[in-house]
């Protein structure tokens, strides 16, 4: 078995986040579904900037911003996905490499502009999502890094790759290459509607390729089509070894070894913006589970790392992870060299 050098490797569409504050008046009237992520093209993209307010730019991406979230709890975390060779494209490739993330996917030359996704954040800190996927589409199996997938202990698999043929195909390989070579796979199931769009798909996945499964309540119940909560858990006991649902202020439901763990949400004096609640939330328990700590440690320094991302604007912490966790729980977080 090939030498472990990464706890997790991210595998999902390297974007830019644009962020900005909106009414809700103002998801009406420009027809943007609330609370969901929506693809768009680039005549839609340039509308929405033209029309958005004052703009917070950072880099973003789920599966990317859970390994940001990794490297700020200490943990080694590389990250495959394309951007264009383009300036935002060298922001966000600059920003993963000053976290100590090994990011090894060349930058196209050609084609589409870097990734970008316009969030609207209402006064409630929901966000809306319009996401124009540029570069991201290039993204193919050829970019799948066989030895980086054998040097991780987890690949991390984000749902929104299931929106591209090539991409998807590319998603099948990592899983495959990590099995191969006796590691775990997790995936996220991003969103709703995305689940709606490859319900097929998805569950045929989670069934023969998943060893770990991330979703929200929403997610879960529009992949099994159950209307009842215990009906959704027990399809996940069916389903996979290790399954986390999300439920927001409720807190989250572990379900592994037979058994069901309520893991309580981590208090915050106000919800500012949710844009990667669920990442860092994947984050924290993934840093967990590659060091063998038990469920309810992986679900608290879970509930930390959701805590403090919604605590202010962007999809990415703000504050140090590793001390932050260290300050509530005690526990020794192994810091990346």
């Amino acid at each position: 078995m090939p030498e472990l050098k990464y706890d997790v490797v991210g595998v999902g569409n390297a974007i830019v986040d644009i962020l900005a504050q909106a009414e809700d008046e103002f998801l009406r009237r420009e027809s943007i579904r609330k609370g969901s992520m929506t693809l768009i093209d680039t005549e839609r993209m340039t509308y929405l900037f033209e029309k958005m307010g004052p703009t917070t730019t950072v880099s973003g991406g789920s599966a990317a911003n859970t390994i940001a979230a990794l490297a700020s709890l200490g943990g080694k975390g590389a990250y495959i996905g394309r951007v264009h060779k383009d300036h935002l494209g060298a922001g966000f490739a600059h920003d993963m490499r000053a976290l100590k993330i090994h990011y090894p996917t060349p930058a196209s030359e050609s084609g589409a502009p870097t990734a970008c996704c316009i969030i609207m954040v209402t006064p409630d800190g929901q966000r809306s999502m319009s996401t124009f996927l540029g570069a991201s589409t290039d993204f193919c199996a050829s970019d799948v890094d066989e030895e980086v997938i054998a040097a991780s202990r987890v690949t991390y698999l984000e749902g929104y790759l299931f929106d591209k043929p090539p991409a998807m195909e590319a998603f099948y390989l990592a899983a495959k290459l990590a099995h191969k070579h006796g590691r775990k796979v997790a995936l996220s199931l991003s969103d709703g509607f995305c689940v709606d769009r490859h319900r097929a798909e998805f569950l045929s996945f989670v069934k023969e390729g998943v060893d770990i499964l991330f979703a929200n309540e929403v997610e879960a119940t529009a992949l099994f089509q159950k209307s009842k909560l215990d009906d959704v858990l027990q399809a996940l006991r069916e389903s996979c070894a290790l399954a986390v649902i999300t439920r927001s202020e409720k807190g989250s439901i572990v379900l592994a070894d037979g058994k069901n763990y309520t893991i309580p949400v981590e208090p915050v004096a106000k919800v500012v913006d949710s844009t990667g609640a669920g990442d860092s939330y994947a984050a924290g328990f993934l840093y967990g589970y590659t060091h063998n700590l038990d469920i309810p440690a992986c679900g608290r320094i879970a509930s930390i790392c959701a805590a403090e991302v919604i605590s202010h604007l962007g999809p990415r912490p703000q504050t140090n992870l590793c001390k932050l966790v260290e300050s509530k729980i005690g526990l020794l977080v192994k810091r990346t060299a």
